[in-house]
């Protein structure tokens, strides 16, 4: 693949280069589905590069995954900054898509710059996320004026978790105008994708075949053109997923099963043996 050919489809190609919006652009052109999921460090990136998956979001969700919040907002840049730096050296072939966490851009679109700066400069990151719809307009065209590419997110934005009074569906009735209002601005403004975040899905599928931009769902049903997951969700290590969640792995078992399987060898003295030794 040449440093400017397109690949033939975002999910499953060969490391040539990034993928960039371009390519996703040219997704939505072909009708082409393509999925996202989380990531926090490099070893895990390189699985999900190697897998195939073309874009990787280093989420703010990390606030709870990671360092063990019970929400987005005590998440920090300087927690973020570098494992979004591990994400992209761990691969080679995905758009690396920093969020950016609350706090660090809604106050003004130079505040919104010089954090996303940030992001592209020390992290390496390809993009950068944020929150909301016409509130930040001005951030997402300051961004994109300076080259900066964004994905927004609309719906259910956890950033926003305590004036929505907890975890609801977003998007019914008069909200589900004004949502897709937002989403028309939104890329008016220069967005290059929205992430839909638990909308109904009638709302879901009528914002994505009213935008050229590409719509990416978590909760928000089948219609959208791609789909993320946070990657601890979809391996079964969350204890309690939400209603949207697929777990297509149990790895909180498999894990407990290896770790007590150590354990009792450690205890027994089955190991380490010879085997495991140096001479």
């Amino acid at each position: 693949m040449s440093s400017t050919s397109q690949p033939t489809t975002l999910y499953g190609g060969k490391a040539g280069r990034r993928i960039t919006v371009r390519d996703i652009a040219a997704a939505k052109d072909r009708g082409e589905k393509w999925p996202m999921v989380t990531a926090y460090d490099a070893m895990t990136a390189r699985v999900f590069d190697e897998a195939g998956i073309p874009v990787m979001l280093v989420g703010d969700s990390a606030a709870m995954v990671v360092y063990g919040y019970d929400s987005t907002l005590p998440v920090t840049i300087d927690d973020l900054m570098p494992l979004t730096a591990a994400v992209v050296r761990g691969s080679s072939r995905a758009m690396v898509v920093a969020d950016l966490p609350f706090g660090s851009y809604q106050s003004s679109p130079q505040q919104a710059l010089e954090t996303a700066a940030r992001f592209m400069k020390e992290a390496g990151a390809h993009a950068v996320k944020l929150e909301g719809g016409r509130r930040v307009l001005p951030q997402v065209e300051a961004l994109v004026s300076a080259g900066i590419p964004v994905m927004a997110h609309l719906g259910l934005t956890p950033q926003s978790v305590n004036a929505f009074g907890g975890y609801r569906v977003q998007g019914r009735g008069q909200a589900g105008e004004e949502l897709m209002s937002d989403a028309k601005d939104l890329q008016a403004a220069g967005a290059f994708s929205v992430v839909l975040e638990c909308v109904p899905f009638e709302l879901a599928e009528r914002v994505t075949t009213s935008l050229s931009i590409p719509t990416i769902g978590i909760g928000a049903g089948p219609s959208t053109d791609a789909q993320v997951l946070v990657w601890q969700d979809l391996m079964g290590l969350t204890p309690q997923p939400a209603k949207f969640v697929k777990q297509y792995f149990n790895m909180h078992e498999a894990m407990d099963q290896a770790v007590r399987s150590f354990a009792d060898e450690v205890v027994s003295g089955a190991f380490p043996t010879r085997e495991h030794s140096y001479s």
